[in-house]
């Protein structure tokens, strides 16, 4: 799935704290390696518009961003440009990690991999995550529930507007997967060449999966421990919430 003109609407929408919060499971994890952050290679996968990377390299993380949409990353350079710090970006499908190195964490925020459909993309994932570890590494990373897509997502919608653009998100139950939601999202934004807004359209599927499937995934992909927890890693494991975090060791 590559995000198209969403990418701007999505880097002005986001709830920019989030990723404060996700930086801090990651600081608090890595320090379990008992290494200077200097000495620690990462890997944000999905990384989107490269906010949490910028973040984890002004903390002295050695870190890259991959994501599969070009247009999200021709923001994320932009920002480690305004920020002054060096993160190297790459095109690339979590599926395969063409042209990757190996790392010491890489994460996987914000239920990336909920948008793998097709099981077995997801236990390719998986190994190639595993594939890029160096020994003892750790992959972190979320998924929303089947709580969410089943109670929280269907008949949802949320819209936005300001004086040049406006945003219309509205969610259904999808009958592509099991456990499936289909968010149908528009955007409307002012040209002023035309004196008319143009429009876009994009749907995105995602599908989600139940606990013990995602830990015999990971453990078939040669990960030797799996921690779920909730609440950006400091809640206690529970099915009934909206999202789950793991921490999964090499």
């Amino acid at each position: 799935m590559i995000y198209t003109e969403f990418a701007k609407f999505y880097d002005d929408l986001f709830d920019a704290t989030l990723y404060d919060r996700w930086a801090d499971y990651v600081v608090e994890s890595a320090q379990q390696m008992n290494q200077a952050p200097s000495d620690l290679k990462i890997l944000d996968l999905a990384c989107g518009t490269g906010r949490l990377a910028v973040k984890l390299a002004k903390l002295g993380f050695q870190v890259t961003g991959a994501d599969l949409s070009e247009d999200m990353l021709t923001i994320a350079e932009q920002r480690t440009r305004e920020a002054n710090v060096d993160v190297p970006f790459i095109q690339t499908d979590m599926r395969t990690l063409d042209g990757l190195d190996q790392y010491d964490l890489i994460t996987c925020f914000d239920d990336s991999l909920n948008y793998l459909i097709d099981e077995n993309d997801l236990s390719a994932a998986f190994t190639v995550v595993n594939d890029h570890l160096n020994p003892e590494g750790l992959f972190l990373f979320d998924m929303i529930t089947p709580y969410q897509v089943m109670e929280v997502y269907p008949g949802y919608m949320y819209n936005y507007r300001s004086e040049d653009a406006a945003f219309m998100w509205t969610s259904y139950e999808g009958d592509f997967a099991p456990m499936a939601i289909e968010h149908e999202l528009n955007f409307f934004q002012y040209n002023a060449d035309k004196d008319a807004y143009d429009a876009y359209n994009e749907i995105h599927q995602e599908r989600v999966y139940d606990w013990q499937d995602i830990h015999d995934r990971l453990i078939d992909a040669k990960f030797s421990l799996v921690i779920p927890r909730t609440d950006f890693g400091h809640g206690k494991f529970e099915t009934h919430t909206k999202r789950w975090f793991f921490k999964a060791s090499k």
